[in-house]
């Protein structure tokens, strides 16, 4: 007798009712899955609970009633894209102790696993800039749907030869801060230099080369993305923060903020936005918080004000 599908219902476990897996419970739009969750077309709301499958990938096959399961699925963070083997220490698959003479041999076998573990220079050479995406997501502390179309960026890189003549650190540290671009997170080029072992030129330069080379769609940067940063840093009030995104918001409408640095130009609003306070933040304070100079905040804020002033 076929089994029914495991996907067909879900369960609501807010409402503990027994919901479609293809309709959205608030609007009844369609459900699309992207990245692990699964959102609604229509009004935008994120379910989670609804498409659970608690004991891991299913095997595929032409049995439907096979409860065989699998290993993780693929994925682009691996070099080898997560179908490698690792070989066991002391116990067998079922918990048993192994014998000395076994665990003996396991260890050549380890060994000689390990020394065949890349076919090519390539792949470690692949092996090295995914293991440097891992670490800089993870110290950027950066979303897994992130670190997987970084580490897919690095594998186009590669096969384009763009990692001839430069550093495999440098292009990793590029990826992560070109999907940073595409999927419009705020995360500056000195944030991303500070936890890679090369400096902000050396990112700036393979940003620059796979965004010159592989045409990537990249959006321009809005200040606003930058204010709740830095604002965050000084704990400014949200009134201040409010004014501040209302000047951005104004100013990149106009075109004021064209061609500006967007954090610079967002710590000039701030700059602006906090002098009614007793005790507003320094220029120099906002310039670092920016990762700009005192001068560059100083010309924004004086361009913001004139704006501010012809627009009244």
């Amino acid at each position: 007798m076929a089994s029914r599908d495991i996907y067909e219902h879900g369960f609501d476990e807010s409402s503990g009712r027994t919901i479609a897996a293809d309709t959205c419970p608030e609007c009844g739009g369609r459900l699309d899955t992207d990245g692990g969750e699964i959102a609604c077309r229509d009004c935008g709301i994120v379910i989670e609970r609804c498409r659970l499958d608690r004991r891991g990938p299913r095997l595929v096959s032409g049995d439907d009633t096979s409860k065989a399961r699998t290993g993780a699925p693929l994925t682009n963070t691996r070099h080898d894209r997560g179908l490698s083997t690792e070989i066991g220490y002391k116990r067998d698959g079922n918990g048993n102790t192994l014998s000395g003479k076994k665990q003996r041999q396991l260890n050549r076998l380890r060994r000689e696993h390990t020394r065949a573990r890349w076919r090519s220079k390539a792949e470690r050479n692949l092996a090295t800039g995914l293991s440097e995406i891992a670490r800089i997501a993870s110290d950027l502390e950066l979303a897994d749907s992130l670190r997987e179309q970084a580490s897919s960026l690095f594998r186009t890189a590669q096969n384009n030869g763009l990692l001839i003549g430069r550093s495999i650190e440098s292009i990793a540290a590029a990826s992560v801060y070109a999907i940073c671009r595409l999927n419009e997170t705020t995360r500056t080029l000195a944030e991303v230099a500070t936890v890679t072992p090369v400096d902000v030129e050396c990112v700036e330069n393979g940003y620059r080369t796979l965004n010159t080379e592989l045409e990537l769609p990249v959006p321009p940067q809005s200040p606003i993305a930058f204010i709740p940063s830095i604002a965050d840093e000084f704990e400014l009030p949200a009134q201040v923060e409010r004014r501040a995104r209302a000047f951005a918001g104004r100013a990149h409408d106009d075109g004021v903020s064209s061609g500006t640095h967007p954090a610079g130009f967002a710590a000039a609003c701030l700059a602006v936005a906090a002098s009614s306070m007793a005790d507003p933040p320094t220029q120099l304070a906002l310039a670092d918080a920016a990762d700009v100079s005192a001068a560059t905040v100083r010309n924004h804020r004086k361009r913001v004000t004139a704006f501010l002033a012809a627009d009244e």
